[in-house]
This record gives C-alpha cells, structure tokens and sequence, in this order.
C-alpha cells in the first residue's frame, strides 16, 4: 500500500512539471479586452490584440473567429517562436450601437483550457 501511495505521489507531481511546459499566450491587453470607447462612424474598426509567448515552445494560433459577420480577425499564419510577440487583428463592423463581442482563438498554449483564448471588444459606435 505504502509503494502504490508513494507512485501516486510521483505521478502526480511529475504531470503538474509537464504541464508547465509548452506555449504559453500572454496578452497584453487588460482582461483579454480591447475598449473601443465612444468612437464615430468613421473610425477604421481595426484594432490589435498584442500577445506574448512567454512559454518554452513555439506558440500556434490554430485559429480565431468572431460567431458574428460584423468582425474580420485576422491571425499570424507562422509559429512565434518562445519570447516572441504576436498580434490578432480585429475589424469591427461600425454599426451605429453598443460593441459587446467575443473572439475566440484556438492554440496550442498550455496555460488555457484546451488552449482556448476567448477576447472581448466592447464600446459604443455613435
């Protein structure tokens, strides 16, 4: 019994070491959220999502998609490497109204569920 409690021990401790391995997606902006704020009609809609792989292997940005026709995000096609930057752009459809969207980006990052990333924008088109 004591030999099957010390292998769960050692097994567990060496699975929490392995998954602090890999990619890692830090963003930069607060929250995962980009705040458009009060804008016009005439603003471009174009905005970045500035990101960080702070991880020890390259990061993939397997995807990212808005479930709304009224944002066009565009990914990095190519790997970024471990300390290197990234950025998602997002173009928002300028719609009289409240922005209250979410964009969801697929990765190999370990430091999300399933590397999951969901980004918001928010703000007001006037």
């Amino acid at each position: 019994m004591k030999n099957v409690a010390t292998f769960i021990v050692i097994a567990l401790f060496s699975t929490i070491g392995y998954a602090q391995n890999g990619p890692k997606i830090e963003f930069s902006a607060p929250d995962n959220t980009i705040d458009y704020g009060k804008i016009s009609k005439n603003d471009n809609g174009l905005r970045s999502f500035e990101f960080t792989n702070t991880g020890d292997a390259p990061l993939l940005i397997i995807g990212a998609e808005s479930t709304v026709s009224s944002i066009v995000v565009t990914k990095p096609a190519a790997a970024i490497q471990p300390g290197k930057k990234g950025k998602i752009d997002v173009k928002y459809n300028m719609a009289a109204g409240p922005i209250r969207k979410t964009i969801t980006v697929e990765t190999n990052a370990v430091n999300y569920p399933d590397g999951r990333v969901a980004l918001k924008i928010k703000g007001e088109v006037l």
